[in-house]
């Protein structure tokens, strides 16, 4: 297989012969656009390769706008409404207004490089994070598919997330705002929250076939979608767990069923039983947003510091570890694919664990001969 470099006015193209016809009349394959005859060279000796291997792969002049449209169309039946929300905002907001009229086989590790560096005054690290990752996994779905060789992502620096902002309640706070909503029909919400880090989602699809009171346990087996439309499947399989509960949420669990049973027995008939602990006087589904309402009416009455109805979760995760669970177990707790994004994430918990861990080895292997010392 040969293949030479022709300059085309201001550009480069690769000419590569790929045979011959059935006439025996010569076949080639042009390939055009490089800025640089350098650029061209490197680009002809990949070429000439791949089709040697047999992995070569034809171009596709498609533009990226409309192979993102058309993926989009296909995830839209296989991704929960919300990760279809995600996708669609990605793609017609930021993605396709920069890089959507370039041909999808002709975006560089360049042209990626620079939407990143546009976006960088408008969106957080985290985001174009996440956005550069969604841009890889359609890319990868470009290559399994012939459109594409390789995935230009793959040499691009991922852009870095940033640091974590995550606020949470001392021990002294929590249980203030715990007394503070006592009589709230939200309360069981809130402690569900603070005493086992679940998910809002987990806690408006909770219900009580769910809980097993004598083994003090519960059983993620629906959340409910953040439109509060429906209820779904939790989205991964570490999120299907177990979760053992502390007496003080045994109690009030039993404490808040009696509540819900005399709404029901009062509506009668017009009682929708949808089985959910956490529901309206009616029966029916609470709103991830009617939730979310309360929840800051309730922190401002407090008079505590401003958190998220997330970092409740968060706070259960920080307070777990600064008592010595060991991270293995937090994870599972909070349904983490790996206890390694529990670290990551409570990373700012652990200096503290370090000195604490420090003390408890020196008095468990020291301490009495320190006291002996000290005797005599």
């Amino acid at each position: 297989m040969k293949g030479h470099i022709r300059k085309r006015g201001n550009k480069y193209a690769i000419v590569v012969d790929i045979g011959y016809d059935e006439k025996g009349k010569r076949k080639q394959k042009w390939f055009s656009g490089y800025n640089t005859k350098k650029e061209a060279e490197k680009d002809l000796a990949r070429i000439l390769h791949e089709i040697n291997e047999g992995t070569f792969v034809e171009p596709s002049k498609e533009k990226f706008k409309t192979f993102l449209e058309n993926w989009l169309e296909i995830k839209k039946n296989n991704v929960r409404p919300s990760t279809y929300k995600n996708y669609n905002n990605y793609i017609h907001v930021h993605i396709i207004p920069n890089l959507g009229n370039l041909e999808l086989a002709k975006i560089t590790p360049m042209h990626l490089e620079k939407f990143y560096a546009k976006c960088a005054g408008k969106l957080a690290p985290t985001n174009i994070h996440k956005m550069h990752k969604f841009i890889s996994s359609v890319f990868n779905y470009a290559v399994r598919h012939g459109y594409i060789s390789k995935n230009p992502c793959h040499l691009v620096q991922a852009p870095k997330k940033g640091p974590s902002k995550i606020r949470t309640w001392n021990e002294e706070q929590v249980q203030t705002f715990l007394e503070h909503t006592k009589k709230s029909r939200f309360y069981i919400a809130f402690l569900l929250a603070i005493t086992t880090g679940m998910r809002r989602g987990e806690i408006l699809g909770l219900r009580w076939s769910d809980i097993d009171f004598e083994k003090k346990t519960i059983s993620i087996n629906q959340v409910l979608s953040n439109d509060g439309k429906m209820f779904q499947e939790p989205k991964t399989e570490s999120s299907k767990r177990l979760i053992s509960l502390p007496d003080i949420t045994v109690r009030e669990l039993k404490r808040h069923r009696k509540r819900i049973l005399h709404e029901k027995f009062k509506a009668g008939g017009c009682y929708l039983d949808l089985d959910l602990v956490v529901c309206t006087s009616l029966g029916n589904k609470v709103h991830p947003g009617s939730l979310q309402r309360m929840w800051w009416d309730y922190v401002k009455s407090s008079g505590l510091p401003r958190i998220r109805f997330h970092d409740l979760r968060h706070t259960h995760a920080t307070l777990m570890l600064k008592q010595g669970v060991h991270p293995k177990i937090v994870s599972e707790r909070l349904g983490h694919s790996s206890v390694t994004i529990t670290l990551d994430t409570y990373s700012h918990v652990l200096p503290g664990l370090q000195e604490l861990a420090a003390q408890h080895f020196e008095e468990m292997v020291f301490g009495k001969k320190e006291k002996q010392n000290k005797i005599l």
